[in-house]
C-alpha cells in the first residue's frame, strides 16, 4: 500500500530527492560524508547580521561549538534563541539549519545560538542534551554581553532536534537554573516506542522521508542501552507542569503526528499554553522543498509564532 496519493502533488519531488533508505552502521558515515547534506552558508552580510563560531564548556575541559548569529544594532530586538538541529540523533551540523537561523536573526532581530551537539551513536545519552543545556547556559551567562534579555530566550529545532529541544525544556525546568520563555518544535522526536513492533501506529503515516525503520535505528542510537526515560524520551514525561509555552508544528502524513499530537494534548492538560498547527497532506522534511505553498506556509507560521513567544513584533 503507498500514501503517496495523500501527499500533495507539490511534494512529490521530494521523494526522488530523499527515495527510502535503510539506516545501519555501515550507511551511517557514507550520509554524514555525502556533499548533497552539506549547506552552503549564506552571507550574513547580505542579511545585516554576523555569524561567528563559539565554544561553550561542559566540563572536564572539553566545549561544545555553536554558530552565533547576531543582528545589528539597530535591529536588536533583545530576544534570544537556542536552535537545535534535526538528524535523526545521528546527523546533522548547525550549517544545515544557516539559511532559517540567518533569517531569524535578521527578521526578529533575535540573537541566535545553534548548537553543534555530539552525536549518536558514538556520543549516546546523556551528552546530547549536556551539550544543548551546556548552550542554553552559556546563552544566558553571556546574555548581557549579547544584549539579551534572560527572561526571552526560547529554545527550538526540527525532528530530532526538537526532541531534544523538549528534552532541555524538561531538564531546565527541574534544574531550575535557566528561565525558557518559549519551545518552538517542528515534528518534534519525542517518543523511542514509535515505529516499533509493539507501537507501529498509522499505516497511513511514516511512508517519506522519515520510516519507522530509520527512527527505532535513531532511537536505538541515541539511547546506547540505556534506560528510555525523561528527560532525554520527552515522550516519557510524567508531569508536564510548568513547562514553557509552546508551539509545535506537525504533518498529516509524518511518523511523528500521532506522538506530536499527544504531547501536545498532555501540555495543553497540564495547563501549559500550547498552539498546535497540522499541515495537511505533508510528510517529515516538507518545508525543505522550496517553492511550495506548504513551505511558504509553514515559514511565516513558524517565524510569526516564534516571534510571539519572543515577545517581538510580528515581522
Amino acid at each position: 500500500m503507498t500514501t503517496k496519493h495523500l501527499l500533495d502533488a507539490q511534494l512529490h519531488p521530494l521523494l526522488e530527492i530523499v527515495p527510502p533508505f535503510e539506516f545501519n552502521d555501515e550507511l551511517l558515515p557514507e550520509l554524514r560524508n555525502n556533499p548533497a547534506m552539506a549547506t552552503e552558508l549564506g552571507d550574513p552580510a547580505e542579511h545585516g547580521v554576523t555569524r561567528e563560531e563559539i565554544h561553550a564548556p561542559i566540563g572536564s575541559g572539553a566545549d561544545v561549538r555553536g554558530l552565533l548569529y547576531r543582528p545589528s544594532t539597530e535591529a536588536a530586538s533583545g530576544a534570544g534563541y537556542l536552535h537545535v538541529h534535526g538528524g535523526g540523533y545521528v546527523l546533522g551540523t548547525p550549517e544545515n539549519s544557516d539559511p532559517v537561523n540567518l533569517a531569524i536573526c535578521a527578521k526578529l532581530g533575535a540573537v541566535v545560538l545553534s548548537v553543534d551537539y555530539r552525536l549518536a551513536p558514538e556520543h549516546p545519552i546523556p551528552a546530547p542534551l549536556d551539550d544543548c543545556y551546556a548552550g542554553l547556559a552559556w546563552l544566558h551567562e553571556q546574555a548581557p554581553a549579547l544584549g539579551v534579555d534572560r527572561d526571552r530566550i526560547g529554545i527550538g529545532g526540527e525532528s530530532a532536534g526538537g526532541g531534544l529541544a523538549a528534552a532541555l525544556a524538561i531538564k531546565a525546568r527541574d534544574a531550575g537554573e535557566y528561565a525558557v520563555c518559549h519551545q518552538h518544535l517542528t515534528y518534534p522526536m519525542l517518543d523511542d516506542r514509535t515505529g516499533s513492533p509493539e507501537q507501529p501506529g498509522d499505516p497511513l503515516v511514516g511512508e517519506f522521508v522519515w520510516q519507522r525503520s530509520s527512527n527505532q535505528y535513531g532511537w536505538r542510537s541515541y539511547l546506547g542501552g540505556a534506560p528510555a526515560e525523561a528527560p532525554q524520551v520527552p515522550a516519557r514525561l510524567e508531569d508536564f507542569a510548568g513547562l514553557p509555552p509552546t508551539w509545535m508544528a506537525t504533518a498529516a502524513l509524518d511518523l511523528f503526528r500521532d506522538e506530536n499530537l499527544d504531547y501536545a494534548r498532555k501540555l495543553m492538560q497540564a495547563g501549559v499554553r500550547t498552539e498546535l498547527i497540522s499541515y495537511p497532506a505533508a510528510c517529515h522534511g516538507f518545508q525543505m522543498l522550496p517553492g511550495t505553498a506548504l513551505a511558504a506556509q509553514y515559514a511565516r507560521d513558524h517565524l510569526q509564532a516564534l516571534a510571539r513567544g519572543l515577545g517581538v513584533p510580528l515581522p
